[in-house]
């Protein structure tokens, strides 16, 4: 019997990963949103120093790396694992940033959901004992994205009222066995969850369904209730997808308050920047999370959370074909106590 799994989908780790640093990076439109002050590094130049929109994401992943080890006073050889991914054909954009570093790696792809599925195997192996230490780190590019996904940039294609602006952002958090807190507490694995969503302009529709699925699995599991957290803050559902969760818990008779944020919302201000449904993209809830989640916490402003960041599975073949939009919900409790 395995003494760590509570209910069918939740790790209650028996000893706590502590965040031993942490550290984001963010673009040009990141730094004039309202979480400006919570950035590492901001950058005007969306090239970051390269010739490529796909070798600045690599650029800006190997930058978050190495200021995270600066202040955790680490370096490469202390890490047992890196787990990295972004949305890149190939997660190119980890692969090449990181190769230098010499640290064992796993490259992960779990879409926008990618830093709450890295966070939970890099905490899962350190209370396995199979390292001391770990890093989980993702990233996103507006420009590679649309280059991807929809349509080159230059093309100056309308988006609609439901499209959301993928983060040109990057964020890293160092996990280790001893350390001050934050600690991971929990892991629920997300189930993957399809109803059906097919426009690619609509992701918090395609994801909202997955994030109520892990949130609902999460309290089922723990025996608790939102409201005995300070926090629960999804990934990109933005606005529209923002709503859906809620209203789905609501008919459950949970009603989920104010504490109940999303990164896609928080990320941006949506009427300024025009940012129509709010923000998504892998660098969103990574930015969010290794910059204001975690600073508050470590200020006492919140003591639990849940950060529970969704992915929508697709890709451009998978479109084209016709096929639906799966999502997907990686959620971790993280709080300042063991």
């Amino acid at each position: 019997m395995n003494e760590k799994r509570i209910g069918q989908r939740t790790v209650a780790l028996s000893n706590p990963p502590s965040v031993l640093s942490f550290a984001n990076i963010g673009g040009k439109f990141e730094g004039q949103g309202p979480l400006s002050g919570y950035f590492d590094e901001l950058s005007q130049d969306s090239f970051f120093g390269e010739k490529t929109w796909e070798k600045a994401e690599s650029a800006m992943q190997k930058k978050v790396v190495r200021r995270a080890l600066e202040q955790a006073k680490l370096k490469p050889k202390d890490i047992g694992y890196i787990l990295a991914g972004d949305l890149l054909n190939q997660c190119i954009g980890s692969s090449f940033g990181l190769r230098e570093l010499g640290i064992p790696f796993y490259g992960l792809y779990g879409a926008c959901s990618t830093m709450g599925e890295s966070l939970s195997l890099a905490a899962m192996l350190i209370d396995g004992g199979f390292t001391e230490r770990a890093i989980a780190v993702t990233s996103s590019h507006f420009c590679t994205a649309e280059r991807q996904y929809r349509m080159p940039v230059p093309y100056g294609s309308q988006r609609t009222p439901t499209a959301q602006w993928t983060a040109t952002a990057s964020g890293c958090t160092v996990l280790g066995r001893e350390g001050a807190g934050p600690y991971i507490t929990h892991v629920t694995c997300g189930k993957i969850v399809d109803k059906g969503i097919t426009d690619p302009n609509n992701m918090g529709a395609a994801m909202a369904p997955a994030a109520y699925d892990t949130l609902a699995a999460f309290f089922r599991d723990t025996g608790t209730a939102p409201k005995d957290y300070d926090l629960i803050v999804t990934g990109d559902l933005g606005e529209l997808g923002h709503g859906i969760v809620r209203d789905f818990f609501s008919r459950d008779g949970v009603e989920l308050g104010d504490n109940f944020q999303d990164c896609g919302l928080l990320l941006y201000d949506r009427e300024s920047q025009d940012m129509h449904a709010g923000a998504s993209g892998c660098g969103c809830s990574a930015s969010v999370l290794n910059g204001y989640l975690l600073t508050q916490m470590q200020r006492g402003v919140w003591k639990k959370i849940v950060f529970a960041p969704t992915g929508a599975l697709l890709s451009p073949t998978s479109s084209f074909q016709g096929e639906s939009i799966p999502g997907i919900c990686h959620a971790v409790c993280i709080s300042a106590e063991k």
